[in-house]
């Protein structure tokens, strides 16, 4: 219990979004209930995925601005491949009907290219991760335009749809999503190979200090291009989830979720000063950037003002992370 008490105490705004959660689940209907818990976690475990790509950036001193479009090319390059061969609106009728799983692959296959090229620039040509990452979510998102022809994607199969929004209990009681397990084996992988594995350790010690990490023998170039290879392969599993939750995929897709990874990671103790961060952080700053989006729809605010709240909340975010590291130098 101290341990929470101190978490809440270095961490305000999580505590601020608890307590205004609770006191809003005791005003409002309908909000400490199953349904509006199973929806919580379904959006907070794709949103986990692409936070948990976007946080070996962030422990790096980087940044990845291209997550949300590698999103949504993802979630559009699999709905095209999982379209039935029946399906009248097919986006190329000449393409055969892919197997969902060999889908999976070729999108995975597709991320950890832009991934390499990211990670390549970034370590190789040591241009900054916010002008590579800015320049390939442009290339991304035009690429997504080209392939679709900004038409939505829809017609997919059913067994790709049903698998992912399957529920384990009742629709009506208790239920848990599938997306929940998902969620939680990647969260316990990230968790090892941050913890437990050399690339991890390499990976704070870049963080760090990444002139002392290369001079104490880290290959830091080969290092950083793993860890950009790993966000795109989580980025490409993320939109593949995304596509078959949503039912539909459109270029549009993903557009300012690396903010929101972002944003999650921050409030979830990752510093943007390097060397800092876990797992079980980035999974409690994204679950309540997900809270505050809900707890903002139970009280009736104008949907135009939550981009408004949650900006605020990106930026006092940082600032609180700068004072504290501040405070510790």
């Amino acid at each position: 219990m101290k341990k929470f008490i101190d978490y809440l105490k270095g961490n305000p705004i999580v505590a601020m979004l608890v307590v205004v959660s609770i006191i809003v689940g005791f005003t409002t209907k309908n909000f400490f209930s199953w349904n509006n818990l199973s929806n919580l976690i379904s959006n907070t475990a794709v949103r986990f995925l692409i936070a948990l790509g976007v946080s070996g950036c962030l422990i790096t001193k980087g940044t990845d601005l291209s997550a949300g479009r590698q999103v949504g090319l993802a979630a559009c390059l699999s709905g095209i491949l999982v379209q039935r061969a029946d399906y009248a609106s097919r986006a190329f009728k000449s393409l055969p009907e892919f197997n969902m799983w060999v889908a999976l692959i070729i999108v995975v296959v597709v991320g950890a290219i832009i991934g390499l090229v990211n990670g390549a620039i970034i370590s190789r040509l040591k241009v900054p991760p916010f002008i590579t990452t800015l320049g390939t979510q442009t290339i991304v998102y035009g690429s997504c335009l080209v392939l679709t022809d900004a038409q939505p994607i829809g017609g997919f199969q059913k067994g790709f749809t049903e698998l992912i929004t399957g529920r384990i209990g009742s629709s009506a009681g208790f239920n848990l999503p599938y997306l929940l397990f998902v969620a939680a084996g990647f969260g316990l992988y990230f968790w090892f190979l941050y913890n437990k594995t050399r690339h991890g350790k390499y990976m704070y010690a870049i963080g760090g200090n990444e002139v002392a990490a290369e001079v104490s023998g880290v290959n830091t170039t080969q290092s950083l291009t793993l860890i950009y290879i790993t966000a795109g392969i989580m980025y490409a599993i993320a939109g593949w989830l995304l596509a078959a939750k949503s039912g539909g995929a459109s270029a549009s897709m993903g557009m300012g979720y690396e903010l929101e990874a972002i944003a999650g990671c921050t409030i979830g103790g990752v510093s943007t000063t390097g060397g800092i961060g876990t797992v079980p952080g980035v999974l409690v700053g994204v679950l309540v950037f997900e809270l505050l989006k809900i707890v903002l729809q139970f009280l009736g605010v104008n949907p135009y003002y939550n981009y408004i709240v949650q900006g605020l909340v990106i930026v006092v975010a940082v600032a609180l992370d700068i004072r504290k590291n501040i405070k510790k130098k």
